[in-house]
């Protein structure tokens, strides 16, 4: 569910104050010392007045949104809705209106339209009224701005929009986990998280759990110091200053918390090893991917409890088959108010291997087949050797192309629409409807 701010202390009394000033008592003259930092955030802005592009672009250059990736353009709600009808929503949008407020409330109908579950809306108007602002926030909007906004009025309500205390973690954890050793979790879990990251802009960290053994350092060029070990190590200096230090950008959007990957040490975890690091995580990154490895153990099974998606990878043949038909009956049972996990079907046909077929091993299960990925060991053999994606050593290959789609049904957001809706009902009804 989107969440909504305070209501204003001044809307219709002082108007020159108010202009000056926002909900939360931002000023352009004001201590700006309280404003905490954005998370990795994707945010698209758009803008009517040179104005307001020129405070958008100035916040970019802010501190405190180093984390958050912020495009910015003019065209205000036109143009917004002209880029959804296309593309997957950003975690924010902010756009600037002006004009009638029944001509302001219908255009924010249509854009809720294209948006996805979870995106959060600033508004931008002239229109210094209490009235509208009760009418927005009712829709769904999180916050109504008057113009002129200054830097620290924009950053604040944005800070204050996602460190808020009482908010919902702004992360989703996807638990990609094989249901036999050596069936290629890791690879799909790494591939899945670079396209996610790619595909929608959005900030993903992958955390790699296995840590004897971990391949992401490997599969994505990276050898960074410090990662999971670090991390679990000191849990009470874990915090999201920490855990930016130790984690190693992959690209732009994507990084990693690399396993050590040595055999200096043993690893005995308990069942909440990995809980502090796991909700950091979410509090400050959009997709959290986690690799988790192939065991059965305290840790692992509360890890796979508390996923908010989990994808099983599995071959098929008839052990894999054992082993995710008592993972699937095992979640249904300590899991029985989430969705069933998706299932990705890996190595298919290769030569002269008797195999079940993907619909078969899936009906067996009770779920349906969310990829299909064919046997091609020069593909993975050569992208793994170069320290490479599939999508980055051949973006039109087939393979590349079902990465996609996982990553588009493990994001939680819907696919673009590519019809014009009615502008009926109220703002976000809709996205509250697939959030209940």
């Amino acid at each position: 569910m989107m969440t909504t701010s305070s209501e204003p202390t001044r809307v219709s009394g002082d108007a020159e104050t108010y202009l000056n000033q926002d909900s939360h008592g931002y000023t352009a003259s004001a201590d700006t010392s309280d404003i905490a930092m954005i998370p990795r955030i994707t945010i698209h802005a758009f803008c009517l007045e040179d104005r307001t592009m020129h405070v958008v672009e100035a916040a970019t250059e802010d501190r405190r949104m180093l984390k958050a990736h912020m495009k910015a353009e003019m065209g205000g709600i036109p143009a917004a809705i002209d880029m959804f009808e296309k593309a997957p929503t950003p975690n924010l949008i902010i756009v600037e209106t002006s004009g009638a407020r029944e001509d302001l409330l219908q255009s924010l109908d249509q854009l809720a339209e294209y948006c996805d579950a979870g995106t959060k809306v600033i508004v931008i108007g002239d229109v210094n009224d209490v009235t509208l602002y009760r009418d927005l926030i009712a829709r769904g909007v999180s916050e109504y701005l008057i113009t002129p906004v200054s830097i620290f009025q924009l950053i604040g309500s944005i800070s204050s929009l996602y460190n808020d205390p009482e908010a919902e973690p702004l992360g989703r954890t996807v638990a990609f986990y094989g249901v036999k050793g050596g069936c290629g979790s890791s690879t799909i879990a790494h591939n899945g998280a670079w396209c996610l990251a790619r595909k929608f802009d959005s900030e993903v960290v992958i955390a790699d759990l296995d840590l004897p053994f971990g391949t992401a350092g490997l599969d994505y060029n990276q050898d960074p110091l410090q990662g999971v070990f670090e991390a679990i190590s000191a849990p009470e200096r874990l915090d999201e200053t920490y855990l930016d230090r130790i984690l190693s950008k992959c690209s732009d959007h994507l990084s990693l918390l690399a396993a050590p990957a040595t055999l200096e040490r043993t690893y005995d975890h308990s069942e909440k090893t990995f809980e502090i690091l796991i909700d950091t995580m979410r509090l400050g990154t959009p997709h959290v991917v986690l690799d988790v490895p192939h065991a059965w153990n305290s840790w692992i099974r509360n890890t796979l409890l508390n996923a908010d998606e989990i994808v099983l990878v599995a071959e098929p043949d008839l052990a894999n088959l054992r082993n995710a038909k008592n993972a699937v009956d095992l979640l249904k049972q300590i899991r029985p108010n989430d969705k069933l996990p998706h299932l990705v079907m890996n190595k298919v046909n290769v030569p002269k291997r008797p195999e079940i077929k993907p619909d078969e091993f899936a009906n067996a299960l009770g779920l349906g087949v969310d990829a299909a990925i064919p046997f091609d060991p020069h593909l993975f053999g050569t992208s793994a050797n170069n320290g490479q994606m599939i999508g980055e050593l051949d973006s039109k290959h087939a393979i590349a192309g079902m990465f996609q789609d996982l990553a588009q049904t493990i994001s939680g957001k819907a696919q673009p629409a590519k019809t014009s809706k009615s502008p009926l009902g109220g703002l976000f009804s809709k996205l509250k409807r697939r959030a209940g």
